[in-house]
């Protein structure tokens, strides 16, 4: 698929192979490979930058490689980052997380767009979802409500690997103009696999996703960027504790009687050092996953929600409304507003998420 091409890298930190060599480090050491560029997403290509923030354009000082900042870039603009380094194939190497809202699968339905624009080719070299791949889970996304955590209408968590929606993406939003697409498959991944099953090493995809563990909460908890309380960012824990300051034990106990599976919920106290409530100490809720296979992430932060809104009078939304970005539409905080319960709440987005599920099994590569 490389030889005789200009190849253009887009990655992070998590482009690795199996020894843990980075995937730009083993290419530009192959003769047999014109390595030209490197692309760096959100978070930058040596994943330095916290949420929201890129490294910029600069030099690679291992391997003198101009990388390109994509943050931030796309449609004709990104097209012409991949002219203006003569890119003939692009890579894409990324390891996602499961979730509608973590932005690399949208950096990468933007390259396909770009590439489309450029006439570039693009490999999507397929990671496993770290969360496990058995179904969709949780409310499909309105356009009305698109931005970077939400392009097209795709389930909350979506259950499919990068090389999957690469096709998804082809097939249904970039029909009129898709991208030349090739993926390679992985071999071995099963779709009930979680990522501590496949023996890869985890490197971190960006700096608050420390573990695999992480990621099973991150679909659920990363609801609370859309609120007055901490998603655990700036503890060794982001995305397991939530709370704020003057939240107390009543909302640890009501979230626990919710019985939700595969979870425990706990009483939990932690002081950020970053972000939301920095050097403050916060009272909230730990989870526990102890079933992964059971543990429904969105339904869990649902319920977190839902028990905080009602056992905390200090709660309140952004006042951007951010959490209709990360829900995919205002239906998750109208309801959670009027007093509706976890079941009332799931039951909204049940119908949508039956049809995005029909249209997912069209691009499955794994049994």
């Amino acid at each position: 698929m490389l030889a005789g091409h200009r190849v253009g890298v887009v990655t992070n930190p998590t482009g690795v192979t199996a020894d843990a060599r980075h995937l730009v480090d083993v290419l530009h050491a192959d003769d047999r490979v014109d390595l030209v560029a490197v692309f760096g997403p959100e978070h930058g290509f040596r994943g330095t930058a916290q949420a929201g923030g890129s490294e910029g354009r600069h030099q690679d000082p291992a391997t003198g490689l101009t990388v390109y900042d994509t943050y931030g870039v796309s449609g004709r603009a990104l097209a012409d980052l991949f002219t203006a380094a003569r890119v003939e194939v692009l890579l894409f190497d990324i390891q996602d997380v499961g979730a509608r809202f973590y932005t690399y699968i949208w950096t990468l339905y933007d390259v396909m767009r770009a590439a489309a624009l450029a006439g570039t080719a693009v490999v999507v070299l397929d990671r496993p979802n770290p969360v496990g791949g058995r179904s969709a889970a949780g409310p499909v996304l309105d356009r009305a409500y698109a931005s970077f955590v939400g392009r097209e209408p795709i389930a909350l968590a979506h259950g499919m690997t990068a090389a999957e929606l690469a096709r998804l993406f082809n097939g249904e939003f970039l029909a009129a103009a898709p991208a030349r697409l090739h993926t390679v498959r992985m071999a071995g991944w099963r779709r009930e696999a979680f990522f501590r099953e496949t023996g890869l090493p985890w490197v971190p995809p960006s700096p608050n996703m420390p573990t695999p563990e992480t990621a099973l909460a991150y679909a659920g908890t990363c609801l609370f960027e859309g609120t007055n309380l901490s998603e655990g960012r700036g503890t060794a824990t982001p995305f397991e504790v939530v709370g704020a300051p003057g939240a107390d034990r009543r909302w640890a106990e009501a979230a626990a009687a919710l019985d939700l599976p595969g979870v425990w919920l706990r009483e939990a106290y932690f002081t950020p050092t970053f972000s939301k409530h920095a050097g403050k100490a916060c009272g909230g809720v730990r989870l526990l996953v102890h079933d992964p296979a059971a543990f429904d992430p969105v339904r869990t932060g649902i319920g977190l929600l839902v028990t905080a809104r009602r056992s905390w009078s200090g709660f309140a939304w952004r006042a951007d409304r951010w959490i209709d970005r990360l829900t995919g539409s205002d239906r998750v905080r109208t309801l959670v507003d009027a007093g509706a319960g976890v079941a009332e709440v799931a039951a909204d987005w049940t119908a949508g998420l039956a049809r995005f599920a029909a249209v997912r099994e069209k691009y499955l590569l794994y049994p």
